[in-house]
């Protein structure tokens, strides 16, 4: 796909992966719209060719207001690239202590089912678009880890939610 002028979303775009492929697609000609849940470091983030929307990809209410609101400036979506994510410390047993559900849900709630409502209303924009010579109508790019497939120490909740992201993908 030609990226110029193609309306690109990507979470987690304040630091890391996010931001690079803000920056990477941005330099390609897209027109980038981060989203991230830090919306100080977002705008601090966003370069002059750049917006970011605050938005929380575990709440699918504040998903579909972003793309909304990508929809309203810039009458379209092309692609979309998903790189939220939050680690979470996890043992299923540490200090005869059982690892807390609470924080489990937090690193699946962004992880996962953070990707999925990108995914879903990605997708639905997507849908509105014509399609290309070779037939999209967008791009969607997942990230995951290879933590996914050789998990890591302490990390189950992580590599749990990016194995679920390949699998989804």
């Amino acid at each position: 796909m030609d990226l110029l002028n193609k309306v690109a979303v990507v979470t987690g775009a304040a630091s890391g992966l996010g931001l690079a492929m803000c920056q990477a697609l941005a330099a390609a000609g897209a027109k980038v719209v981060g989203f991230d849940l830090d919306a100080g470091r977002l705008a601090e983030a966003m370069g002059s060719d750049m917006t970011g929307i605050a938005v929380d990809v575990s709440d699918e209410a504040s998903v579909r207001a972003g793309i909304e609101a990508v929809l309203a400036r810039h009458g379209a979506l092309h692609v979309s690239v998903n790189c939220a994510g939050v680690l979470g410390p996890c043992k299923t047993l540490s200090k005869g202590q059982v690892f807390p559900t609470d924080l489990w849900n937090r690193v699946i709630g962004v992880n996962l089912t953070g990707t999925f409502n990108v995914l879903r209303y990605a997708s639905l924009a997507m849908s509105a678009n014509d399609a290309g010579p070779t037939g999209e109508r967008g791009v969607i790019i997942n990230t995951a880890s290879g933590a996914a497939k050789a998990g890591q120490m302490g990390q189950a909740a992580y590599s749990a939610t990016k194995a679920g992201v390949i699998g989804m993908t």
